[in-house]
């Protein structure tokens, strides 16, 4: 098994990031510094992360998280003191597939299967994450065209998306990428202020009528879903 994929399988973190963590020098095997990104690692190899033993997980975990607003998508609590996993209580490392700011509520899918976070983050697929939100004042007919065809927030002109207009201040937003605090960023732009932004959707994969700061298992069929995107 190449490297950066026996790292994700033992939970550490995706095989895009292991890559990374291999060349900062905190991948070893047999007690030597690992250096090659193709290593394939053999039966009786002894792999270590920052000089502990990481070994194959068995137990995958596939979890829908409906996070609170005030939670932060973190493993370390060096940033905040509320972070989603404190919500869920499983004594394995996870981690979750993309974010949701700290001001933002909704759908986390959360698990230790760097396999499913690959299908799920990588551009190729360009799924569409789906989003209620309501601004600070009536949003215009006018600006609807300008936010689908692509708006430049600054550093980035982000993808075409899709708005259904659902109130005098309330839209449903579905774009295919995730900037940091991009939608927010999107509106700000046209001088509009999101007061409240809520994930229901990731792809096939429904929020439904999960309760805040509740999760659930994923369904087999949730989880065939993201292993085949």
């Amino acid at each position: 098994m190449r490297i950066n994929k026996y790292i994700a399988k033992c939970g550490i973190t995706s095989r895009r990031k292991a890559d990374t963590l291999i060349e900062q020098g905190k991948i070893s095997v047999n007690d030597k510094v690992m250096t090659s990104l193709g290593y394939i690692v053999q039966e009786d190899d002894v792999v270590k992360y920052e000089g502990k033993i990481i070994k194959l997980i068995e137990d995958k975990h596939y979890i829908m998280l409906n996070k609170p607003i005030g939670y932060t998508c973190t493993n370390s609590k060096n940033f905040d003191d509320k972070v989603i996993f404190d919500l869920i209580d499983i004594d394995t490392k996870l981690f979750s597939i993309g974010r949701l700011d700290k001001d933002s509520r909704g759908l986390i899918l959360i698990t230790n299967d760097g396999d499913i976070y690959n299908n799920v983050v990588h551009p190729r697929n360009e799924i569409f994450k789906k989003y209620i939100v309501k601004l600070d004042k009536s949003f215009l007919h006018s600006d609807k065209y300008k936010i689908e065809s692509g708006i430049d927030i600054g550093d980035y002109i982000t993808n075409p998306s899709r708005i259904k207009i659902l109130g005098k201040n309330i839209l449903q937003i579905e774009i295919n990428e995730g900037k940091n605090r991009q939608i927010r960023r999107m509106f700000d732009v046209l001088n509009y202020e999101v007061i409240d932004l809520n994930r229901v959707s990731i792809g096939d994969i429904k929020l439904g009528e999960l309760p805040i700061g509740s999760y659930r298992v994923l369904s087999n069929k949730e989880v065939n879903y993201l292993r085949n995107l």
